[in-house]
């Protein structure tokens, strides 16, 4: 179980994963050792799965976010794997779920402009034989950026 100090931790390293232990530790009322062992803990039971920098995708000429609903026509365990396969092997593709209702994925894609991502809806997912339609979003602006998880 967590207490109040491992979750004002959590929320910390949220803000700011490159925070350091004494500047942690001064936040939470605790030693340096104090701080650095608690993320330890945390780490190593798994409620911080790993750290990443935000990178600005306009910057990176990758113009194009959407998201891209797929509807499959066989819903067997080869062609999942299949799929999953594919889209794994996508750098494209940031981030995939499995959903309930008429879509049987949901794909959130960046691409450096339409035509890119054209070529990955038309070359990529609707050749794939396990797949029976594709919708797609284009993201106009996105009004609230990813953010931490409410701990």
């Amino acid at each position: 179980m967590l207490d109040e100090t491992d979750t004002r931790l959590l929320a910390e390293l949220q803000r700011d994963a490159l925070v350091t232990a004494e500047v942690l530790g001064a936040k939470l009322n605790l030693s340096a050792s104090q701080a650095g062992r608690r993320r330890a803990r945390l780490e190593a039971e798994g409620y911080i799965t790993g750290y990443a920098a935000r990178l600005d995708a306009g910057r990176l000429g990758l113009g194009v976010q959407a998201f891209i609903q797929v509807q499959m026509a066989t819903h067997g365990k080869e062609p999942a794997a299949a799929f999953a396969r594919l889209i794994a092997g996508r750098a494209e593709v940031v981030s995939a779920w499995t959903l309930t209702g008429e879509a049987d994925y949901l794909l959130r894609v960046y691409c450096a402009d339409l035509p890119a991502l054209n070529r990955l809806i038309h070359q990529e997912f609707l050749p794939h034989p396990a797949v029976a339609r594709v919708h797609s979003q284009i993201v106009m602006d996105q009004l609230k950026a990813d953010t931490p998880l409410p701990v």
